[in-house]
């Protein structure tokens, strides 16, 4: 496998592709100060760690991949992230995807693979249980996002 890192462009095309897939429809691409529910929050000094309520859930997920209160904080005692910007979330999304073991198929643009190795991270990515989206639709996104699948 070719060197790759969260500046690979088929890493870049995917981490695109989540936050549509999170976001979806809107696909704006400004959500790095979302709130699970979508409300936003205003400091990236550190996660916003809000408990909202909708749909039934309670969750802390906030920022463009919607990361967990939890998973944000253990990251940061590990030293991956000091604080909550655009860039430090996209670092903590490149590590939840090495963390699934998914970066080999997300370097290669496996889709079929890192879909399945990553729908229980990202319930949104095609497959998973919460999505609307179609794998079709997720290629499509990925390639206009600068991708290349195999």
């Amino acid at each position: 496998m070719p060197d790759c890192d969260v500046s690979a462009p088929n890493v870049q095309a995917f981490l695109k592709l989540i936050r549509f897939a999170e976001h979806y429809p809107d696909a704006s691409d400004s959500f790095y100060d979302s709130l699970y529910g979508g409300g936003r929050f205003t400091s990236y000094t550190a996660h916003p760690n809000r408990s909202v309520t909708r749909w039934g859930h309670t969750s802390t997920a906030a920022g463009a991949y919607q990361i967990l209160f939890s998973t944000w904080a253990e990251a940061r005692r590990n030293g991956i992230v000091s604080d909550f910007t655009p860039a430090a979330q996209d670092r903590l999304a490149f590590e939840r995807i090495r963390f699934r073991k998914a970066t080999g198929a997300v370097c290669l643009g496996e889709l079929h693979l890192a879909f399945s190795l990553l729908r229980n991270e990202w319930t949104a990515l095609p497959g998973a249980r919460q999505t609307r989206m179609t794998f079709e639709r997720g290629r499509d996104a990925f390639i206009r996002y600068g991708g290349t699948p195999r």
